[in-house]
């Protein structure tokens, strides 16, 4: 069957030869490959032609009791003796393919493995920018998809266009000893052979990118209601998705039929022209039995051959189309390997054995695109153990600053440092070890909770990750649970509420017993009640440890030893909760439409 059309290459040689380097220290593994090909091949063409042999004999048996020659009999023996031959040639060339794709299968299986390897580590280098910049549907590909269809095409493509390209070399070679004007003939159906596929192919291209785009419709609108279905059902609109469904199902049935219909007709054509040619070659071959030219025998055999000659032809033309869309792959890996990197670690990292949290923000400035500055000349001082809450609108710069802190952006200007040493010169992992983390958006893994809290510190007790979840008001909820802190979250953890995730990353935090905690919007996910629990536990966990705080509710950072107010990348103001409502200034206008009716308006 026809292959459905793939992606193509932008640089078809220049990702070749980088996909080619992988391959090159499996250089004689190859050359072995190749040789078992040919072998296997070589044993399987010969075939036709020792089997023509004893058609000859049956031929010439029968042919001789015919004309009542004496003594005339059938050499049974010379049938037995050749058809023994071709039972020891079909198993030798058997056990040729056996080795052929034993050897292939390594040699696919260690690139795969290699070049998983080498994309795994260039994530782990590439900044936190790319990640933002991307979608990460697209970097999944890239990593699972693009990389199977590598891995697919080493194991199995690879070795079949050896094997077409060797038969049909052996098979023409073949075919010439028996007779050069019966090949002639057959070779002369290729051009119609070659035209019939190429008309095909132009044309059921079109559909089968119309099925494609029309799957992918269908995919988006089928996982768009199923996650939505509540507020579908809410606003009545489920006629409306079932009719839209429809519709594209409509379309996809539609392009999918010609798609699958046109590229159905090209193997009973291909059957059509190659009846043709077996037509000439049967009245042809005839002729030259009675001229004595050939044999019977050479006749089965040359139809045989004739059988294999555009088997090959076929499977190249489509090995060549699943080339192409491999090729385009590796280029989208190879782009993925060739984005720029964090830069280099320090040669001579500082090391802080027993660091203190003192903060301290130098003229800094960063910049996401060069002529739009973000943040300018920000200078912050933050002591051991205060409690620093960054508040403003939306797009301030508020996480900016969090992700400049922890390295995952560059500064563009001035510095940073941690206990008066500057965090250029730290490694990010030693770096990121001083900090804590509770974000907004959580995070969990498909595990059981002990291993979600246990996260935040390998190697932790039972009794510290206990310890971590009744800090964190979240032992009781866990005990509730039929298996308690053996209990498995799935995927996407929606085995328990939103809250509860909180407070499992909250016990994660806590157990980590960072000297830094960045705390963005903490407790957002929880009711009130469990606020002021979680609030009573984090001012025991920030006691002695410096805190930052992103808050949107300004009711949880009343007692922040620090309150930096941050609009358009710069801190306008900062000070205590009192200080900045006596001042009246942005601060002070946040807070007074948050709580009108409870506070006095700053004047």
């Amino acid at each position: 069957m026809m292959a459905m059309p793939g992606q193509k290459a932008k640089n078809f040689k220049g990702s070749l030869k980088r996909l080619l380097v992988y391959l090159k220290p499996f250089t004689l593994t190859l050359i072995l490959v190749l040789a078992a090909a040919i072998l296997s091949t070589i044993f399987s063409i010969a075939s036709p032609k020792i089997l023509g042999r004893a058609t000859d004999l049956l031929f010439d048996g029968m042919m001789a009791k015919i004309k009542g020659v004496p003594g005339a009999a059938i050499d049974f023996e010379g049938i037995a003796f050749i058809l023994a031959l071709l039972a020891g040639l079909y198993i030798i060339s058997a056990l040729f393919g056996f080795i052929q794709q034993y050897l292939m299968s390594g040699v696919a299986q260690k690139v795969v493995y290699r070049l998983r390897n080498d994309v795994n580590d260039k994530l782990g280098r590439l900044p936190l920018k790319f990640f933002d910049s991307r979608s990460h549907g697209d970097i999944m590909s890239r990593v699972t998809n693009d990389v199977d269809n590598i891995s697919n095409t080493l194991q199995q493509s690879l070795t079949q266009l050896i094997t077409s390209i060797v038969t049909l070399v052996g098979v023409i070679v073949m075919m010439l000893t028996i007779s050069p004007l019966l090949t002639v003939i057959l070779v002369l159906t290729l051009p119609l052979s070659f035209m019939v596929v190429g008309f095909i192919a132009k044309r059921s291209q079109l559909y089968f990118k119309s099925q494609q785009a029309e799957l992918g419709a269908l995919n988006g609108h089928v996982e768009e209601m199923y996650t939505g279905h509540t507020i579908v059902k809410a606003f009545g609109h489920e006629q409306k998705s079932i009719q839209q469904f429809d519709e594209i199902n409509d379309r996809l049935y539609k392009s999918s039929w010609k798609a699958q219909f046109i590229s159905g007709i090209m193997m009973p054509l291909m059957n059509l022209i190659g009846n043709i040619g077996y037509v000439l070659i049967c009245v042809v071959g005839g002729i030259l039995v009675t001229q004595r030219a050939i044999t019977v025998g050479d006749i089965q055999a040359f139809i045989q051959y004739a059988r294999q000659f555009t088997m090959p032809i076929t499977q190249t033309a489509n090995i060549a189309n699943i080339i192409q869309s491999t090729i385009a792959s590796a280029e989208r890996v190879f782009e993925l390997m060739d984005e720029e990197e964090e830069g280099a670690e320090p040669v001579r990292p500082v090391v802080l054995k027993q660091p203190r949290g003192d903060v301290a923000f130098h003229d800094v400035e960063f910049y996401y695109k060069p002529d739009v500055p973000l943040i300018e000349r920000m200078n912050i001082e933050v002591k051991s153990g205060q409690t620093v809450a960054i508040v403003g609108p939306t797009g301030a710069g508020k996480t900016t600053l969090v992700n400049l802190l922890m390295r995952f952006y560059e500064v563009t200007g001035g510095s940073i440092t941690i206990d008066g040493q500057p965090i250029q010169g730290m490694q990010r992992g030693h770096l990121r070890n001083q900090f804590g983390m509770v974000l907004q958006d959580t995070w969990l893994f498909n595990g059981t909770i002990r291993d979600n809290i246990g996260y935040g510190r390998p190697g932790a007790t039972e009794e510290e990750i206990v310890a971590a979840a009744v800090a964190a008001h979240a032992d009781h909820f866990i005990r509730t649970l039929p298996e308690g802190y053996n209990t498995v979250l799935n995927e996407e953890a929606s085995n328990i509420s939103q809250g509860q995730k909180q407070l499992l990353t909250i016990a994660r935090a806590i157990l980590a017993d960072p000297a830094i905690l960045i705390l963005d919007e903490a407790t957002s996910s929880v009711d009130t009640r469990t606020e002021v629990q979680i609030q009573h536990a984090m001012n025991h966990l920030m006691t002695g440890r410096t805190s930052f705080v992103i808050a949107h509710r300004l009711s949880t950072i009343r007692d922040a030893d620090l309150i930096l107010v941050m609009n358009k990348g710069s801190v306008i103001e900062q000070g205590s909760h009192d200080e900045l409502l006596e001042q009246g200034g942005f601060y002070a206008d946040l807070y007074n439409s948050q709580f009108a009716s409870k506070a006095p308006v700053a004047g």
